[in-house]
């Protein structure tokens, strides 16, 4: 077993459209805007950009993302991973009776020097760190998708 390797899937039902769900999850640079734990989006390139991030536990992760897909009509983003986090993440948007369904899946390897001498140990603290941060995504993008829009 490899203990600097996570694998997560996150499923949120929402009371909204998936287009508009698709939307908000195309627009990375707005993450800050309705994810709290999502501190910086830099663009570095067209499909490119840094993101730092913190949850719960009192350490920032630097993540470099280039979208590999994205398909505005099967509502799917997929992107790749460098810096702390190497590997991929996937988001896809469903529709389920009222609304929509994303499911968010991510396979990565930790390369953060402090993670990976705190693999042990740390395991259980960074899946409640992350578990945290997806349910806190969840709130934000409901609480925006649910506010009035401007006329």
């Amino acid at each position: 077993m490899d203990l600097n390797r996570y694998r997560f899937h996150s499923r949120w039902e929402l009371p909204v459209a998936p287009g508009a769900v698709y939307r908000v999850l195309e627009d990375v640079p707005g993450y800050p805007h309705w994810w709290r734990e999502v501190r910086e989006v830099r663009r570095t390139g067209e499909t490119e950009g840094v993101l730092r991030f913190r949850s719960l536990l009192p350490y920032d992760l630097r993540v470099t993302a280039r979208v590999s897909r994205q398909d505005p009509d099967a509502r799917l983003i997929e992107a790749a991973l460098g810096g702390d986090l190497v590997g991929m993440l996937v988001w896809r948007v469903g529709a389920v009776p009222g609304g929509a369904r994303v499911d968010f899946e991510q396979d990565v390897r930790v390369t953060s020097r402090m993670m990976r001498l705190l693999a042990v140990p740390g395991r259980p603290f960074f899946r409640a760190n992350h578990a945290l941060m997806m349910r806190s995504g969840r709130v934000g993008l409901a609480r925006l998708l649910a506010a009035p829009k401007p006329v």
